[in-house]
């Protein structure tokens, strides 16, 4: 999307002032010129398509395919809780490698940083494993079609 502010109402931006040689030698400064007022345009347009609208709408609860399933709460439960897991070890990740990539940092500082930030992803893997070892004990006693629609939530 883009926005012009020279056509848009909603912002008021004063236009860029020019003079001319003619202006110049009759000793005319910028501020002696006064600016044309702004003309009222057609303003912004904003187009959403169908894709958007629901990825918009999604983003309000990332896990509403998870509570709209037939699952039991117990495993709906373990479902968010590898997602969120998954969440936090991929901004931990994200974490680590601009720490280990931060030159700002003198060597021990940057050591003593990607070192924590090692643990704390150590933590959060272990968790992982554990809420997918629980999940797994879960599903054994489910249908063949519950199992399927777990694993295919697990999967997004």
């Amino acid at each position: 999307m883009s926005v012009i502010p020279f056509n848009n109402p909603v912002i008021t931006t004063k236009a860029p002032q020019v003079l001319t040689a003619a202006d110049a030698l009759a000793g005319k400064t910028v501020d002696d010129k006064p600016a044309p007022p702004p003309t009222p345009g057609e303003g912004v347009v904003v187009k959403i398509s169908g894709a958007g609208l629901k990825a918009s709408q999604a983003g309000s609860n990332p896990n509403q395919d998870i509570d709209d399933s037939n699952l039991k709460d117990n495993i709906k439960q373990l479902l968010k809780m590898i997602r969120e897991l998954r969440k936090q070890l991929a901004e931990k990740m994200a974490q680590l490698s601009a720490a280990m990539n931060d030159t700002a940092l003198s060597p021990e500082a940057r050591q003593a940083k990607v070192a924590g930030l090692q643990g704390d992803i150590a933590s959060i893997q272990s968790g992982l494993m554990t809420a997918q070892g629980q999940l797994s004990k879960s599903l054994k006693d489910e249908s063949p079609e519950a199992q399927m629609e777990a694993m295919t939530l697990l999967s997004k």
